[in-house]
């Protein structure tokens, strides 16, 4: 949906009609939200996180914010954000210097093979 230009209050509604609740407070999300490996307890905190973000950046400080288990939180926020928002240049340019030349260049094939919609690595 978030690929597909569906608004934030359209995605928060499909969300609570078919899967899970997200009436948190961030706040109380902030103090109480502890590490949990389960979908259950990680999902719909992802998914709010990017809910009440900005921009993409904003999305993945808010999931690093509450804590948790946030490698996972944030993969998830950044996928559900990079669909909306996209990564800005800047950042992108910054994640790249951090891959060896065989990372980057599996990245690079990977976005190609996604706007081509064919596998090519």
């Amino acid at each position: 949906m978030a690929l597909n230009h569906s608004t934030k209050d359209e995605i928060k509604d499909y969300i609570k009609t078919h899967y899970y609740q997200l009436d948190f407070d961030y706040e109380t999300l902030r103090k109480e939200y502890k590490f949990n490996e389960t979908c259950q307890s990680t999902v719909p905190q992802a998914i709010y996180c990017f809910l009440i973000s900005t921009d993409f950046e904003d999305a993945i400080r808010t999931a690093v914010s509450i804590g948790g288990d946030t490698d996972t939180l944030c993969a998830i926020v950044g996928s559900i954000a990079e669909a909306y928002y996209g990564i800005p240049a800047d950042i992108k340019t910054q994640a790249n210097k951090y891959l060896d030349k065989h990372l980057q260049k599996m990245v690079k094939c990977f976005e190609t093979a996604v706007v081509k919609n064919t596998p090519t690595c």
